[in-house]
């Protein structure tokens, strides 16, 4: 792994750290370009989407995590990065640590049309590639408004072929068919698949702060759900991905 670029997409200095303000109106960029090239003629991706508080390294680590347990697991496809804005300004003290969360939010919501944009690029360059979405805490955020973002468009039916929620941050109703469960059901081929815990701290506190209204990655989805979605409850030590890729037995 010495030496490696990892192969990410990122919008890395798109958005205001302190205010979420858009910055730059580029879609994305890819890092190595020669790399992706490669990697996107063929038959099967993994994009892996990291939460809150990661800066660029912190973000490498997770798709890192990602990639080695995905191989352990004898997944023989590419795991590629997508690194946004998540490390928000003051997000490590508790007077400010609600606004920078809020400022999170809006920056992952924000990256769903940078995110879709890439998955429209990569099918259209291979109209046969599946591509499989991993997203810890806020970054199932980023896949739920990348998910909004296809949906608006009938021709993208099916075009992500399944996606895996890791101790997710978005609310538990998020795939009640009314509200997002129809453009999941209609945009992820194969299933959406959440590995909830009970035992998770971080989102516990979300929960009875009220930050979220009650995370799905906490006590799994409330009400009817959509079809293709599965959940699966874990016992990982700890809210962090390395903790959550450990309770990964499968994939995908």
């Amino acid at each position: 792994m010495i030496g490696k670029v990892f192969p990410k997409i990122s919008t890395r200095g798109y958005y205001d750290l302190k205010t979420g303000k858009t910055i730059k109106n580029t879609s994305y960029d890819i890092y190595p370009k020669t790399t992706f090239q490669k990697i996107l003629q063929n038959s099967e991706i993994v994009i892996m989407i990291h939460g809150l508080r990661n800066n660029k390294s912190g973000a490498l680590a997770k798709y890192v995590i990602a990639e080695k347990r995905l191989k352990s697991l004898l997944y023989q496809h590419d795991v590629v990065g997508y690194s946004y804005d998540s490390n928000t300004a003051g997000v490590q003290y508790k007077s400010t640590a609600l606004s920078a969360l809020k400022i999170g939010v809006l920056i992952a919501k924000k990256n769903g049309k940078n995110l879709s944009k890439f998955i429209l690029d990569a099918k259209s360059k291979n109209p046969s590639l599946k591509i499989r979405l991993m997203g810890h805490s806020l970054g199932a955020q980023v896949i739920l408004s990348t998910i909004q973002s296809l949906a608006k468009n009938p021709k993208n039916k099916g075009i992500i072929e399944s996606v895996h929620f890791f101790g997710a941050s978005i609310p538990a109703d998020s795939m009640k068919p009314k509200i997002h469960g129809n453009k999941f059901q209609k945009i992820v081929n194969k299933k959406i698949v959440n590995h909830y815990s009970p035992y998770d701290d971080v989102l516990k506190a979300a929960h009875d702060e009220k930050w979220v209204e009650s995370p799905i990655g906490y006590r799994g989805a409330l009400g009817t759900t959509c079809p293709k979605y599965v959940q699966k409850q874990v016992r990982p030590q700890n809210h962090r991905f390395a903790s959550y890729a450990k309770t990964i037995k499968s994939f995908p």
